[in-house]
């Protein structure tokens, strides 16, 4: 292997929001504990793009830059290369992350009162993005049987036919419950929402992070009305550069685009930073390798995970794992409260995830675990775990 994912760097005082986090809910945590909660992973970065920043430090001032056409080129070919999906530079639009794109857009095309379609649990920004806005949170919850998770297409039809209902937010791969969407599911959903009229914006900033057996489509590949959906990507979960707050949200259509920078101008939103910029280009042009050496990992993660949990800890469920880095548990057979559970994992097991009941009232008695760490950060948090729950139970 030529990239280094075992050197685990002390995050402690730099600013880490996870981990500064840990230290305010448990100011008494033991050295060399390591928080699994936010979507940033603790692997050094590929050393391509901390040398190319350096390099265009060197050779450029940091004054007011935009979006190039060789950046929008760049980003071209990474989505025709790695998802065999064909966009123009035009349908760049950059924003500094797709939660804040995921703001704008709410303001773009809804109204406040108007409903917006998430299938829960889900990422809790999205909770934020409707409510914030004035509009309305509409629920779809996944169907949860035989420790998988499927959309309720016929509850999905029920509220797409609501008038009030303007838009759907969808998580392709979904977080946390870890599913990549097939091409007849992602079918099935946009011909509802086509058929009402909803309008489609998906969350696809997980989409280059797939497990071995799973293939990801991106929406509006497999859809009669490619022009009419809005993708949100980035580099920042593929390449942990959340810090350069970078994101490309792809939007067909000039009429859409329109309204979205309009909601920009009134938000007085800016494109990235340059550094920023220039890390997403670095990361698309010369960075494939680590990437994949990166899914290895994650894919060995969840192995291990997978088979500590099932041999040594039997009432948590593992919910199978397609995409992302995120893993979901399933420790309702615990019979704990919400609280009495993030208090196991906080001060008895010194476990500092995320709750399963921030992404909605369907994730309490849940915890989602993010894998992307060395292997044995990941041992000694199971470790942990089993030691706190026998000791509980």
């Amino acid at each position: 292997m030529k990239y280094d994912f075992e050197t685990l760097v002390d995050r402690s005082h730099c600013g880490s929001g996870k981990w500064d986090e840990m230290k305010k809910k448990n100011p008494h945590v033991e050295p060399g504990i390591v928080p699994l909660s936010v979507a940033d992973m603790e692997y050094k970065n590929a050393p391509e793009i901390g040398e190319g920043l350096k390099a265009y430090m060197d050779t450029h001032i940091l004054g007011y830059t935009s979006p190039t056409e060789e950046y929008r080129e760049t980003v071209c070919q990474w989505m025709k290369e790695q998802h065999n999906w064909e966009i123009k530079p035009e349908w760049i639009c950059c924003t500094h992350g797709v939660v804040s794109a995921l703001f704008l857009l709410v303001d773009s095309f809804c109204d406040p009162g108007d409903g917006v379609i998430i299938f829960t649990p889900v990422y809790y920004p999205f909770y934020m993005a409707i409510e914030r806005h004035g509009s309305q949170v509409v629920r779809c919850p996944l169907i949860h049987e035989n420790n998988t998770y499927t959309i309720d297409y016929d509850l999905l039809e029920k509220l797409a036919a609501d008038p009030k209902n303007k838009m759907m937010i969808f998580c392709s791969p979904h977080n946390p419950v870890g599913r990549v969407w097939t091409p007849e599911e992602i079918q099935k959903v946009a011909q509802i929402c086509r058929d009402n009229n909803v309008k489609i914006v998906s969350d696809e900033i997980h989409f280059d992070i797939i497990l071995p057996g799973h293939h990801h489509t991106v929406f509006p590949t497999v859809v009669d009305f490619p022009e009419d959906v809005i993708v949100c990507t980035a580099p920042s979960k593929t390449f942990n550069l959340a810090t350069m707050q970078t994101s490309n949200i792809i939007i067909p259509k000039e009429e859409d685009r329109k309204k979205f920078q309009e909601a920009r101008s009134r938000s007085a939103d800016h494109d990235p930073g340059a550094l920023g910029l220039e890390a997403c280009r670095i990361a698309y042009t010369q960075c494939k390798e680590w990437m994949n050496e990166m899914l290895q990992q994650i894919a060995e993660n969840y192995q291990f995970a997978k088979s500590f949990i099932e041999e040594r800890l039997p009432q948590i469920k593992v919910t199978p794992l397609e995409g992302t880095y995120l893993l979901w548990l399933d420790c309702t057979a615990l019979g704990k409260t919400k609280e009495e559970l993030e208090d196991l994992m906080v001060n008895k097991a010194q476990l500092f995830l995320d709750e399963g009941y921030m992404f909605g009232d369907e994730g309490i008695g849940y915890e989602r675990v993010n894998l992307a760490c060395p292997k044995r950060v990941l041992a000694a948090a199971l470790e942990r775990l089993e030691k706190a729950v026998k000791e509980s139970c």
